[in-house]
Order: C-alpha cells, then sequence, then structure tokens
C-alpha cells in the first residue's frame, strides 16, 4: 500500500522473484472496503508507508489473515494489536545478494489486481507473469520502443497501467522511468525536457488538459516523440500532435485482458483503437453471442491464441469467473464496433450506454463533447427514466472554479457535434462529482438521485433541437 516511490519498485520485484502473489493496494483505500480487500485476497503481510498505517491498525479487529506489517518510513512506537511491524529500511539493509532458492514459473501467479469496483466489490484480477509481460512485450512491439528509451508515467503503480506500460518496458529495453505522482499541466513540457522523456502513456482528460494550456512558440520544443493510451480525443488528435510534435497511439484494453486491440507507431487510424492484437480473437457479439456484422455495435469479447496471457480467474469468485468466460469467451461489458476492415472502435461500457427512443447512445461520447468545452472540468452523462418508455439523457457536470457556463451553450455544442436524440435533456451543475478510490465517476450513485429539484430541464425551457 505505497504511492509511486522507489520502495514499491523494489517490494514488486522481490515478491516477484520469491515466489509471492503481490496485492496492490489503492492508498485511497480505507474503512471496510479496505477491510474487504485485505480479507478477500487472504493477505499475510503488507508493504505500507507510515502515513496509512493508522487506516490499517484501525481495522485491526476486522483483518482475518494479516499477521506482519512492513513499514516504509519511521515506525510507530506500538505496533497496533495483533501484529508484528518490520521496518523496510531493515529489510534492504539485510539483503542477501543470493537469489531465492524457489523456483517461479511464467505460468505462476504474480498478481491480484482489484477492479475499481463501480457496480459491487471488488474483484480480484489473478495474472501470472507471462500475462504481465506480455503487456510489457507488446507496448514495445505497438510503439517501436528502443534500447535507452525515457518513459515518463504519472500513473499508480497499484494500477496494471504504469507497471505493464512503463516499467516493465524500461526494465526489458535498459530504459529509465520518469515516475511522478501527481500531473501538473503547466509544468508537463519542462519535466519532459529536464529528463529527456521520449514517451508517454495518457488517458483522454490527460491529453486534454495539456492542449487547453495556453500556446506558447516552444510548445513543439521537447524530446518527446510519441503518447501511448486511451481514448485520444478525435477533436484534438491532429492538432495536438502538429502543436507539441507528438505522435499519438491509441489502444484498448483491460486489467483482465492487458492490451486488446491496437493501433501502431507506424499505422494509425484517428477515431479507432486499432485491429485485433495477434495474441487475441476479437469479436462483437450481440446479446445472445452471436456476432454481429460489421458497423453494428455490440460487446466486446475476448479470447485468447496463446496460453496465460490474459488473467487466470477472479480471485475467490468461481461464479463471476465462469460467468465472465461463458460460451467461451471472456465478456468484456464494453460496447464497440468493428468496421469492414477490421479496425474496433470503442463505445461506451455496457451498463452506461443510454437507451432513447429506440437509439443506443454513448454516455462517453457526450460526455468527451462536453469535456471538451474550456470551463468544463468534467462531466458525467447518465440515463435517468423517462415519462414515455426508456430513458432521457441527462448531463452532470462539474465546472472548473470560476467558470460560468449556460445549459443551452452545452446543448449547443453537442447538437453540433452529436445526433439530435443524443442532445441532453437534463442539465445538472455540481461542485464535484462522487467517485471510487479509484478516481472513478461512481455513475450508480448520480442514477439514484436522478432528476433533482436543481436540475435544468430543456423542454421546461423550451430549447429546441434542429434534426439535420
Amino acid at each position: 500500500m505505497l504511492d509511486n516511490c522507489p520502495e514499491f519498485l523494489f517490494a514488486w520485484f522481490g515478491t516477484a522473484r520469491g515466489g509471492f502473489a503481490e496485492v496492490p493496494i489503492n492508498t485511497g483505500y480505507k474503512g471496510d472496503l479496505l477491510a474487504y480487500l485485505i480479507n478477500h485476497a487472504q493477505l499475510s503481510a503488507l508493504v505500507v508507508d507510515h502515513r496509512y498505517l493508522e487506516r490499517v491498525g484501525e481495522l485491526a479487529h476486522q483483518l482475518e489473515t494479516l499477521r506482519h506489517i512492513v513499514v516504509v518510513g519511521d515506525l510507530p512506537s506500538a505496533a497496533p494489536p495483533g501484529f508484528e511491524l518490520h521496518q523496510f529500511e531493515s529489510f534492504l539493509a539485510a539483503g542477501s545478494p543470493e537469489r531465492p532458492s524457489v523456483s517461479v514459473h511464467p505460468h505462476d501467479t504474480a498478481s491480484i489486481l482489484f477492479t475499481a469496483g463501480t457496480t459491487g466489490p471488488s474483484k480480484g484480477v489473478v495474472r501470472s507473469h507471462r500475462a504481465n509481460f506480455s503487456i510489457a512485450e507488446a507496448t514495445i512491439a505497438l510503439m517501436d520502443y528502443r534500447k535507452g528509451e525515457v518513459l515518463f508515467t504519472v500513473f499508480p503503480l497499484f494500477h496494471i497501467n504504469a507497471k505493464a506500460n512503463t516499467v516493465l518496458p524500461a526494465l526489458i529495453l535498459d530504459g529509465t522511468v520518469v515516475m511522478h505522482s501527481r500531473f501538473h499541466a503547466s509544468t508537463f513540457w519542462e519535466t519532459t525536457r529536464r529528463y529527456g522523456v521520449t514517451a508517454f502513456n495518457y488517458m483522454g482528460a490527460l491529453l486534454m488538459m495539456l492542449y487547453k494550456q495556453p500556446p506558447r512558440p516552444d510548445d513543439a520544443d521537447n524530446p518527446v516523440r510519441k503518447a501511448y493510451g486511451a481514448p485520444a480525443p478525435l477533436e484534438i488528435f491532429e492538432s495536438f500532435q502538429d502543436r507539441f510534435g507528438v505522435k499519438l497511439v491509441e489502444v484498448y484494453g483491460s486489467t483482465e485482458c492487458g492490451i486488446v486491440t491496437y493501433n501502431t507507431v507506424h499505422d494509425m487510424r484517428p477515431g479507432s483503437c486499432g485491429r485485433a492484437a495477434p495474441y487475441y480473437e476479437v469479436e462483437i457479439h450481440d446479446e445472445y453471442d452471436e456476432p454481429c456484422p460489421p458497423g453494428v455495435p455490440g460487446e466486446i469479447v475476448v479470447r485468447p491464441r496463446e496460453p496465460y496471457i490474459m488473467f487466470t480467474e477472479y480471485f475467490r469468485d468461481p461464479s463471476a469467473t465462469v460467468a465472465a468466460f461463458r460460451n467461451l469467451w471472456f465478456h468484456t461489458g464494453d460496447r464497440g464496433v468493428m468496421d469492414s476492415d477490421g479496425y474496433f472502435r470503442y463505445l461506451d461500457r455496457i451498463k452506461d450506454s443510454i437507451r432513447r427512443r429506440g437509439e443506443n447512445i454513448s454516455s462517453w461520447e457526450v460526455e468527451r463533447v462536453i469535456n471538451s468545452l474550456e470551463q468544463v472540468a468534467d462531466s458525467a452523462v447518465i440515463g435517468v427514466p423517462s415519462e414515455l418508455t426508456e430513458e432521457e439523457v441527462m448531463a452532470v457536470v462539474m465546472l472548473k472554479p470560476g467558470a460560468q457556463l449556460s445549459p443551452e451553450t452545452i446543448l449547443d455544442e453537442v447538437a453540433r457535434r452529436m445526433p439530435h436524440f443524443a442532445v441532453p435533456r437534463y442539465v445538472r451543475f455540481v461542485d464535484d462529482l462522487p467517485r471510487n478510490p479509484a478516481q472513478r465517476v461512481q455513475k450508480y450513485v448520480l442514477r439514484s438521485q436522478g432528476v433533482t429539484p436543481d436540475t435544468w430541464d430543456r423542454e421546461l425551457h423550451g430549447y429546441q433541437i434542429r434534426r439535420s
């Protein structure tokens, strides 16, 4: 339970070489959620930053298997009851140059990574060493990374992205990792110049934050050659590359599967997350698991062509494992569509898609348009019950501090760039969006709140949508 730091790397690699299963814990977790994860994973030892030790001590009476706590930083004067405390630095001082005698094989369990649990209890994704290195090798290939790359990440090491897409590729290539714990858009390019960063990973919001910085004449004067991630906002795709001199590469994947589809640095189709990776079969299926023809949306399903390259199971959850692998395909829970050339496009999480008057609407697509507005910090688009049938579209919008924006301006922008049926009926402004400890928006909270008294309704205000 550590933030990004060298000690995380030491604990990770040492655990792997010793034949143990590593269970990285989100440092935002506390209370019942933290107790659930520790108990469900049946942890016997925990490496924890001294700043988070109190959270663990408060749960002492709830923890069933935890016995040893290794503290990074200062030890407290007294140990929480029932635990043995150890200082991390003492392990380094007592280290031996001899490798452990235990045998470790590629198919052995390397890690159990817990999902964010936006719709229910977090599930432990069991991954082998081979599964983790398969992501790293795919990243190297699609990005055309070379020996000595300098890779930047701001994503936490308790997620798969920083570990398999940044640290492991650098390890394989004898490269360098520049690792921060917080992202600062205003100083990002200065950081890349200082450390000679050649590539970085992104999420869509990160690119947008960089793009919204005031333009400077030296924007393209940086050592970065390419960036990898998803989603790359289509409306800024080309101009971002031109302005900063960076090649963007978009992929699609998950904690369970790693990289499922990808473009490459030499072959990129904007707006698409690429073709199926060569080690996976990927299809689009309907609700009965029948393949959808090109152009027809459905669920993205995956199965491996090689052993142990995706997750093995959901830890201690056989029913969820069997359900996910029904009909011999892993069901991602994501909606997508494939074109006639075999390129895939991600649409939405199935549970987040909105059905309005016979049309399927991607909440992610509408959010992308709203978030492109200068005044918007973030947004969440949800479906709320309609008095007719199915749902109406509602946008819950968080503005930047001090910013002002009218509902009509939001709807004008969506109407300009989206089909008429995707334009929200309702707009609600909030100071903040509900998030889980992984900082993902909890849309089920917003759905439970529904249309609140402070929600703006376009039909009550006479806003008209032109169909074209």
